[in-house]
């Protein structure tokens, strides 16, 4: 209700109005270009390339796409060479002084930052997508399936091409959403492309459903996934507003004849503060040497009886004998809780906190500014990214759990968008929240 309300009060206001009706039609852009088939390419054989395995990073790509991946339109690639490089610069920043002269040079760095990122996302669609061709080609000719129609040089480079524009022209309107909509405009993009396939999934369980017959035993299966839904939606709600509040107090100090300082405030620490950005990249390394394999074989996964089979079915949800899902939602579950370290320490840094707030004269009580003040804050955000990375880690795997004790492995994927759109939906509320009180704020001359 509260969120309904915020939009309501939001479409009163002239200049969110326009904002929100200008994000929508560049997500019908976005739905529209999903549409648009790539030539010379075949839809069938794509839906049988995602079809010859597990759960892995292609069906990532196809649900964050809203199926335009698996109908083999210019929006195949979608958003996720700009994230690869998003992570790329990310990291890059870090160990490079000259990227971390321009993310501390304010809005131009930033700019900057951004162009380079974009430029490299365009790189990375093309590699993935001429990836992509040699994998349709191996299994056209392995399978002997007509994936590309007509193959040659030309038509390497047109079907190639053709994916990169897709991505450059997904990334030109994920950036129009940010500069003149109203949220991330990537993320937003995302969000469309999950709630697209929602109909598609409700049909398919639908179908699914009426063939195996309405029985006792598929009914619970049906209420307990609903329940778990709705647990998650709360518990993921709930959490993403929780919050560790470290108090600081200023000295009071004398400037000529004013007295300064004085005040008392906190340091807010959110306890899942890198929201789902760890499932995704968990998701992606654990679907990664899945692919890798798909991608030399021709399309298809090893039989599971071999030893590398094993071993890969371990690597992928729903693939091989039923213990392998133990072995995959404990592997997922640990690399979510290193994620959560990893991009905890990427995006929070005590020291620069506490050289800040000692700079400010300020301390939190209790404790010496200096060492110890980032010492405390560390220790403390390491305990809170302790229960927010067991958090996300147990969200996460009950979708898989569920997969294998019902023998549905596309819960796996469910779970990971559910957690996605909370995660988007809850951000671009806030971000209207956030302009509707900067235009009620009268001001202090009013």
């Amino acid at each position: 209700c509260n969120m309904l309300d915020t939009f309501k009060n939001a479409w009163k206001i002239p200049d969110l109005r326009r904002r929100i009706l200008f994000t929508v039609m560049m997500l019908i852009v976005f739905r529209f270009g999903a549409h648009i088939p790539v030539p010379y390419l075949s839809a069938d054989a794509m839906k049988a390339f995602l079809g010859a395995g597990g759960t892995d990073l292609f069906s990532l790509f196809d649900v964050f796409t809203g199926g335009a991946f698996s109908n083999a339109t210019v929006m195949a690639m979608g958003v996720s060479p700009y994230i690869n490089a998003s992570i790329i610069i990310q990291l890059l920043t870090v160990a490079i002084p000259s990227l971390e002269r321009l993310a501390k040079e304010g809005l131009e760095g930033r700019k900057k930052i951004n162009k380079i990122t974009r430029y490299l996302g365009i790189v990375l669609a093309f590699i993935q997508g001429a990836g992509l061709y040699v994998t349709l080609y191996n299994m056209s000719v392995t399978n002997q399936v007509d994936a590309i129609i007509n193959p040659s040089v030309l038509t390497f480079f047109v079907i190639v091409l053709t994916f990169t524009a897709g991505t450059a022209f997904i990334i030109w309107l994920g950036e129009l959403i940010t500069e003149k909509g109203l949220g991330n405009g990537v993320s937003l993009i995302i969000f469309a492309g999950i709630v697209s396939r929602i109909p598609t999934a409700g049909v398919n369980i639908y179908k699914q459903f009426l063939a195996t017959g309405v029985t006792v035993k598929g009914l619970v299966i049906v209420a307990a996934i609903i329940v778990v839904a709705i647990a998650a939606i709360t518990f993921v709600v709930w959490f993403s507003d929780a919050e560790r509040r470290i108090p600081v107090q200023y000295a009071k100090r004398v400037v000529g004849r004013k007295m300064y300082g004085g005040q008392s405030t906190n340091i807010p620490i959110k306890i899942a503060a890198g929201g789902v950005m760890p499932i995704i990249f968990a998701s992606s390394i654990m679907a990664f040497p899945a692919t890798i394999v798909r991608l030399v074989s021709g399309g298809n996964m090893p039989d599971s009886s071999t030893i590398g089979g094993l071993i890969l079915s371990c690597l992928s949800a729903g693939y091989g004998p039923a213990w392998t899902s133990v072995v995959y939602s404990v592997l997922y579950f640990l690399l979510i809780i290193f994620f959560t370290y990893f991009y905890s320490t990427i995006q929070f840094n005590p020291i620069e906190i506490s050289n800040n707030i000692k700079k400010s004269g300020g301390f939190i009580p209790g404790i010496r500014p200096g060492k110890s003040t980032s010492d405390y804050i560390a220790k403390t955000t390491s305990r809170l990214n302790l229960v927010g990375a067991v958090f996300l880690g147990v969200i996460a795997i009950m979708p898989v759990v569920f997969g294998a004790v019902f023998n549905m492995p596309g819960l796996q994927l469910g779970g990971t968008s559910l957690l996605i759109m909370e995660g988007v939906a809850l951000e671009t509320v806030r971000q209207i929240e956030s302009q509707m009180v900067m235009r009620h704020y009268h001001g202090f001359l009013e």
